[in-house]
């Protein structure tokens, strides 16, 4: 005990620099009393006050706190010399080099030494749950304090980040659930009031009118864009995302089933659990793909915005709240496997998370360098979020366009549990005031549609009109379709600070 407390003298005295500017780690750990998760209390404070929280600005003390509760499980950012990482450098780096492979096994043979003294029975393998083929990132399961010690104090290290414990962050309620439904058909949709129907026979959500959506369609379907959107997988028993996604209007297009979710490892550190499939469990991803490129079709299902998209769906976590060691990896690979492809010019994901995972904004900055247009969810609140329901992250990140959604009034008006904050770029009506029906979807299975809400539709829909005006003008990049994006919306040429550049009109970029 005496040899613990004296290395976490150390630790304070070595890198004092990683207490908060805020003061609230000093104050929280001067007052702490059984029962009270201080890390938790840091985190509330932190986003109340700045809308965002790094686990760079917690204390060691707490750092380790947080990685004790994590599992031991924590990603680890490395560099080759000090202060030589540059965000603009990601696209540029080869992990393979000979630099930075001393770099990475300098830092896990340390590591492996620190932790035998635990368990001298451990092989790497034991700690390393997966490989990274891209990052510079490694992840680790750490029980020893000292390992903590060495990693804080080595140049060679960007940042030691816990990846589980967001998981602490919400009620058990709100675990249970995390974004997943049944995602049934929705009894009582009547016909010119909840959808409009089109040729050949497909149901047109209420809400496309209000973005000029069909009149977009008289140019522009979104063939020959594809889109990658990452979240829960595809359900195997929608045949509109399967023998029957070429049907109707919807022709010619690809449709690909990933997945880079890895399969459950950890019971302690022993491997266990079957492989994962790209099956959706949760019924957001199936929901999502719907909104984005279901076929304008002959059955009388919803038709998507993007109807002649080519679409690769990569089921990246297990629900909406990435808080699982394994979703983080899951989604990290989602965008680096997204951004290795030239095919793919848009990159959708209505997930996100409470804290800032440094590997997962490893990942978009790299996709972001690639050239690829991403679009991430504003939030829809939590229990917990509600306390403060800014924007939540990835959708922070300046290299993403963050999209929340609105009512259906004339002034914006955030829908139901909608974030909004200064980072929101796009907003997507998708509430109406009346009945408070949201936008039409596929149900999993059959030809009845469901509806769904929440930042996650509007993100998608907003994926979707972008696939529309790409369509148009295939030979464009990334940033002269972004200008587009914001010149033919509501504030533009002044951002709006709650909204943006407010809602988007697909049919004036393509006319």
């Amino acid at each position: 005990m005496k040899n613990i407390i004296l290395l976490w003298v150390a630790i304070c005295s070595l890198i004092s620099c990683r207490k908060s500017d805020s003061g609230i780690d000093a104050k929280v750990e001067g007052h702490q009393r059984p029962g009270i998760d201080s890390v938790r209390l840091v985190i509330q404070e932190t986003l109340e006050k700045k809308g965002s929280f790094e686990w760079s600005s917690l204390s060691p003390t707490l750092l380790w706190t947080a990685i004790q509760k994590s599992n031991g499980i924590v990603a680890v950012g490395y560099q080759t010399t000090a202060n030589s990482f540059r965000d603009n450098q990601l696209p540029t780096i080869n992990i393979q080099d000979v630099d930075w492979l001393r770099t990475k096994e300098s830092l896990l043979n340390e590591l492996l030494k620190l932790e035998r003294a635990l368990n001298p029975a451990l092989d790497l393998a034991d700690i390393v749950p997966w490989e990274e083929n891209t990052l510079p990132v490694f992840n680790i399961v750490i029980k020893n304090p000292k390992s903590l010690f060495y990693l804080l104090s080595s140049p060679l290290v960007r940042y030691v980040e816990p990846m589980e414990y967001d998981q602490y962050l919400l009620s058990a309620d709100d675990r249970r659930s995390s974004g997943c439904n049944s995602n049934l058909p929705a009894r009582g949709l009547v016909a010119g009031v909840h959808y409009g129907v089109v040729t050949p026979n497909a149901k047109a959500s209420w809400n496309y009118p209000a973005h000029g959506i069909l009149d977009a369609w008289r140019y522009v379907s979104g063939k020959g864009i594809k889109v990658f959107l990452i979240d829960t997988g595809i359900g195997y028993g929608q045949e509109s995302f399967g023998a029957n996604f070429n049907q109707g209007f919807s022709g010619g297009r690809t449709l690909e089933r990933l997945v880079t979710l890895p399969r459950q490892r950890f019971l302690g550190i022993i491997n266990v659990g079957p492989a994962e499939t790209p099956e959706d469990r949760c019924g957001h991803g199936t929901a999502m793909a719907g909104v984005l490129a279901a076929p304008r079709g002959t059955e009388g299902n919803m038709v998507g915005i993007a109807y002649n998209a080519n679409l690769v769906t990569c089921r990246a976590a297990a629900d909406v709240f990435i808080d699982e060691a394994r979703e983080i990896k899951g989604v990290s690979d989602a965008f680096t496997v997204a951004a290795q492809r030239a095919d793919v010019k848009v990159i959708s994901m209505s997930m996100g998370r409470i804290t800032v995972s440094s590997q997962i904004r490893d990942a978009i900055q790299y996709a972001h360098a690639k050239g690829k247009l991403i679009f991430c969810a504003a939030g829809t609140s939590f229990a917990f979020t509600a306390n403060w329901a800014g924007v939540i992250f990835p959708a922070t990140l300046p290299e993403v366009q963050a999209v929340t959604g609105v009512r259906q009034l004339t002034n914006f008006e955030a829908c139901s549990h909608c974030h909004t904050g200064p980072e929101v770029d796009f907003v997507v009506e998708m509430e109406r005031v009346s009945d408070r029906t949201f936008p039409l979807t596929v149900s999993d299975r059959g030809n009845e549609p469901s509806t769904i809400g929440g930042s996650s539709v509007a993100t998608a829909s907003m994926a979707a009109m972008t696939a529309l005006v790409w369509s148009r003008y295939p030979y464009f990049s990334r940033d002269q379709i972004l200008t587009l994006l914001e010149r033919y919306s509501t504030y533009y040429p002044q951002r709006d600070p709650r909204w943006g550049w407010g809602k988007f009109q697909p049919v004036l970029a393509v006319d």
